[in-house]
């Protein structure tokens, strides 16, 4: 399984397709309509330059989604929580890295960005591990730089992720869902202007 990301730099915009090999019951699923992801660059330049990087990279060997995390019963559709039930397990987030093979990768230092919301491209930390949040994260205030975001319309690829199947870990005493078969991701400019 491949999510291939489409860089287009004039607009700081991705395109990614997301294609299922088969579903669980055998038949076959293609996205046609890539999901958008808007790079901010105004408030974190350091972060999109390290993306801007990896499309110079002949492949992003290492680079994949690794986690997934449905809304549950904690969050509605619009990725607002729930009163009175709890902020996860399951955290509503999709994880990845974009650590590719034979890098040495430079911490990439906190940068002023948005709360977490619904859609958010966030750093794990200083990168490169990273995620996508499904849910609005106020309680996580301003802990991760955001760098991105998926736009709303194109949520329902993510949320597809999330209900792919996972195998439960503990990582930190913390139980998180990880998938059982990880998603690899690669990078190439588009061709075209959006």
């Amino acid at each position: 399984m491949r999510f291939t990301i489409l860089c287009c730099e004039e607009s700081m915009l991705w395109r990614s397709i997301l294609c299922y090999p088969t579903s669980p019951s055998g038949i076959k699923k293609s996205f046609n309509e890539p999901p958008i992801l808007q790079l901010l660059p105004g408030c974190a330049p350091q972060s999109v330059s390290y993306i801007l990087e990896l499309l110079a990279l002949p492949h992003c060997i290492g680079c994949q989604i690794y986690r997934a995390e449905s809304r549950g019963s904690f969050w509605n559709s619009e990725g607002n929580h729930i009163k009175k039930a709890p902020f996860g397990p399951p955290f509503a987030l999709i994880q990845g890295t974009l650590a590719y093979h034979g890098s040495t990768i430079n911490d990439i230092p906190n940068e002023h960005c948005p709360a977490i919301r619904r859609g958010s491209v966030a750093w794990v930390g200083s990168g490169p591990e990273f995620f996508i949040s499904l849910a609005n994260h106020q309680e996580w205030r301003n802990s991760y730089t955001v760098f991105g975001y998926v736009i709303s319309e194109d949520m329902e690829i993510l949320e597809k992720i999330s209900q792919l199947r996972t195998k439960s870990e503990i990582w930190n005493n913390i139980h998180v869902s990880v998938l059982e078969n990880p998603i690899l991701l690669r990078f190439r400019r588009m061709n075209t202007k959006l």
